[in-house]
């Protein structure tokens, strides 16, 4: 991966006219970087998902910056206001409730929005549930596609899963913990038992990762009086199983015949 220690400190501290995209931690309030800490210090204003969640952070980093709300229902009108700050110099974060914004997390329209505008968009890479299950699970990393939420309704997402059935990457949804198991039912449905990691609790307490087929899976959480904590479900891509032609087999039937006469001979 290129790396430019001369440009380490580029973006910060904050300067005017300037949307920041910062990723925040997704459990562990220690797992922001110290670049990120710098800016949310120093923008003017901080676009939070969650005000209250976002305030548990700073106050974490004693950061006192102020914090505008911005969420999926007020999005597109504080959109509006904020590119209207941008153009008039002032420097803004936008942060969602947990990792990275604009990753199934509110923050796209602003960021599309900036880009319109010609106003510069400062990506502070960080945490993302996404690559922090993908990176534990086992399964393969070359190649992956991150489908995020999947459909809530029975019918709409048993669609979507049969037309994932045959791709042959890792795939990774999100989940809240009361419809997982629905969704696991309906991946060994559409799927099969497929080798699969539930990753739950990420970097949190009671952090856990449960291996193995997705009958398994179900199985262990059935037991369960409920589900608890955001959970991330990686699966296995498909893989077919190795067929073997006639003529191949006759062959090595022919090459154990001729062994077996040689050594009676």
């Amino acid at each position: 991966m290129p790396s430019n220690l001369s440009d380490a400190k580029n973006g910060s501290p904050a300067v005017g006219g300037v949307l920041y995209v910062v990723a925040t931690p997704i459990g562990n309030l220690d797992d922001i970087t110290l670049r990120a800490v710098e800016i949310l210090q120093t923008v003017d204003v901080i676009a939070a998902e969650d005000t209250r969640q976002t305030g548990i952070l700073l106050k974490a980093h004693g950061i006192t910056t102020r914090l505008l709300s911005y969420h999926e229902h007020n999005e597109r009108q504080r959109s509006v206001q904020l590119i209207e700050k941008l153009k008039a110099g002032r420097a803004v974060a936008v942060v969602s409730d947990a990792g990275t914004p604009t990753i199934s997390d509110p923050g796209y329209r602003l960021v599309s929005a900036a880009a319109d505008a010609g106003i510069k968009v400062v990506p502070l890479p960080g945490v993302s549930a996404v690559t922090a299950a993908l990176s534990v699970s086992g399964l393969p990393t070359d190649t992956f596609t991150f489908i995020g939420f999947p459909e809530k309704k029975a019918g709409k997402r048993t669609k979507q899963l049969h037309r994932l059935a045959d791709r042959r990457e890792t795939l990774i949804f999100y989940e809240s913990p009361r419809r997982i198991i629905p969704l696991l039912e309906a991946v060994r449905e559409c799927f099969g038992d497929r080798p699969a990691v539930l990753t739950r609790e990420m970097t949190k307490q009671h952090e856990e990762f449960i291996r193995g087929p997705v009958s398994q899976i179900i199985s262990a959480l059935a037991k369960r009086p409920a589900v608890k904590g955001e959970c991330t479900l990686l699966v296995s891509g498909r893989v077919d199983e190795k067929t073997v032609a006639p003529e191949d087999i006759e062959a090595e039937i022919a090459k154990f015949l001729t062994a077996g006469k040689t050594r009676t001979a």
